[in-house]
């Protein structure tokens, strides 16, 4: 296959009008102006990447660019492209031909336009939406508005520089595409978060995965499934990652390629970038609901059933300490949220995130959220840093989102000095897994204790476990919830005071299962009933028969 071979372009981030670029032997691509083929923009490298035309093909070799060169969505390091594939340079996107007409080969004023001639229309809708996008940034100061602001008249002006835009290239897209549609989707694009807008309101959506500009994912009952709606660019991609982290006061770039964020209804939010995410950026929204779940949706949901959230509540009133246990997308955050409704009003709460999800209906709330280092490595404040702060802030109830490391020792030090009735969750398969996990995380604050003094420290503080697990038909439900009774031969002693029984599935393929009390009454309650407390003991009877749970 030799040459010679033209790069045809299917975008103009620069708006200066690229015509095809023809390879006959060697050409060098990227930002330095000494290149062949200069290419403005922060996301390319100095020398980015290098065309040979060889008797095989055309050789495209990526020159250890920052953010890489891809062929067809994938990331590559030396590669002989095809007629057709399209090679992407940060926000440049071209096409590999071997021969264009004379037409093609003349330069004209909109190149980009030649090369949709053979384009499928979502290419070529994607190319237009481009172009319109970039006219409205030469016209509008977009970069007043920050994500979720709610100021009407900058949208109303948009709206109406848009509406302006379409009329005068009608002719364009006429017939082929609905004009409300792409009206809609073009001011998304301007200033919210893109094609990520109808997905966040959709009710049905519970989590959101960008794997790639062109490949996003749903998860929807339970169950994955890929998206239509895909970005114009890398450069759009890493435009929303900005505009949901910069009003957070956190940053993602090349030194630091990762974050974590939320947005203003308290979704969580991960973003990674190149040269960590190999096919361009990645985003993964988990969405919260926007008005917060109660204990009867908890129920109505299956995730428990009455008896179970009758205990729970019992719990929380009596100041019981309680950790949460679960698997990664198992529901631990949206359960700690719920159960943490259950704090009486008069109680001071502390709550400790990373990113500040839970959304307390108690008036005396204080929510700290963790800060990562600045762009020079300083300036972090940990989880561990702000568990041991809000020890001094006078906290009835210590609410930590989630354990991971070496708070956990702090966290147990507050359950056993007066911080009776804080909660927190923690990654584990079973209860007796985030026994092992606490036992690692104390481990990791660097204190030389030995197990036995740990485990003693977790049997004083932890009362109760409860397991929330997501089950093959993506339903979540509480399958355990477990005293600690204390020590035994060096060993943490454990009873199951709630489990769940899955039974089989259904022809629809859901799990079906009930929930059932083991009959163990926790030692907690009993010193209820000694102090004249009444409790209803009939949450305690096991159940038998599947439609009385």
């Amino acid at each position: 296959m030799p040459g010679p071979f033209y790069l045809i372009p299917l975008n103009d981030p620069e708006g200066r009008g690229m015509a095809p670029i023809l390879v006959e032997k060697e050409i060098i691509a990227g930002r330095d102006e000494k290149n062949f083929l200069v290419l403005h923009d922060s996301n390319v490298s100095r020398k980015h990447v290098r065309f040979e035309a060889t008797n095989d093909g055309l050789l495209i070799e990526d020159l250890k660019s920052a953010n890489g060169t891809f062929i067809n969505n994938n990331r590559i390091q030396k590669k002989l492209a095809n007629p057709g594939d399209v090679i992407e340079i940060g926000p440049y996107r071209f096409r590999m031909q071997q021969d264009i007409s004379p037409v093609e080969n003349a330069k004209p004023s909109k190149p980009e336009m030649v090369a949709t001639r053979a384009l499928e229309l979502s290419d070529r809708v994607v190319l237009f939406k481009t172009r319109i996008h970039e006219e409205l940034l030469g016209r509008m100061d977009l970069k007043r508005l920050e994500f979720g602001d709610d100021s009407s008249e900058l949208r109303k002006k948009t709206e109406e520089a848009v509406r302006l835009l379409l009329a005068e290239k009608s002719d364009e897209l006429r017939g082929e595409v609905n004009p409300d549609q792409l009206l809609q989707e073009i001011i998304d694009e301007a200033l919210g978060l893109g094609p990520l807008e109808d997905l966040l309101a959709d009710p049905s959506v519970s989590e959101i995965m960008v794997n790639h500009k062109d490949q996003i994912y749903v998860e929807q009952n339970g169950k994955l499934t890929l998206s239509p709606k895909r970005f114009i660019s890398e450069v759009q991609v890493r435009s929303v990652i900005e505009r949901i982290v910069a009003p957070l006061g956190r940053r993602i770039d090349e030194s630091s390629p990762l974050v974590d964020a939320r947005l203003k209804d308290g979704s969580r939010v991960n973003a990674i970038i190149p040269p960590l995410a190999l096919k361009g950026s990645s985003i993964t929204i988990r969405k919260f609901s926007k008005k917060p779940f109660v204990i009867d949706d908890l129920i109505r949901f299956g995730s428990m059933n009455r008896h179970i959230a009758e205990f729970l509540k019992l719990a929380v009133e009596y100041r019981k300490n309680i950790v949460i246990s679960g698997g990664t997308g198992s529901g631990k955050t949206t359960l700690l949220n719920v159960v943490s409704g259950f704090i009486p009003s008069d109680e001071r709460i502390v709550t400790v995130e990373d990113a500040a999800e839970l959304k307390l209906p108690q008036d005396h709330v204080v929510s700290l959220e963790s800060r990562p280092p600045n762009i020079e490595g300083k300036g972090a404040i940990t989880i561990r840093d702000l568990v041991k702060n809000c020890l001094r802030m006078r906290p009835d109830r210590i609410v930590v989102g989630e354990c991971r490391g070496a708070e956990a020792l702090d966290m147990l030090q507050a359950m056993n000095t007066g911080h009776d009735g804080s909660l927190t969750t923690g990654h584990a398969n079973t209860p007796r897994d985030m026994l092992a996990r606490l036992e690692t995380m104390v481990l990791m604050a660097g204190m030389d204790l030995p197990s036995r003094a740990i485990r003693e420290q977790i049997a004083s503080a932890i009362a109760i476990i409860v397991q929330q697990s997501r089950l093959a038909d993506g339903s979540r439900k509480i399958t355990h919830v477990t005293e600690i009774t204390g020590m035994e031969n060096n060993t943490l002693t454990m009873q199951d005071i709630y489990l769940y029984k899955q039974t089989g599935f259904n022809a629809q393929g859901k799990v079906e299962g009930y929930f059932t009390a083991t009959g163990c009454v926790p030692k907690f309650v009993e010193e209820l009933k000694s102090r004249g407390i009444p409790v209803n003991m009939d949450l305690f009877e096991e159940s038998i028969n599947p439609k009385h749970s």
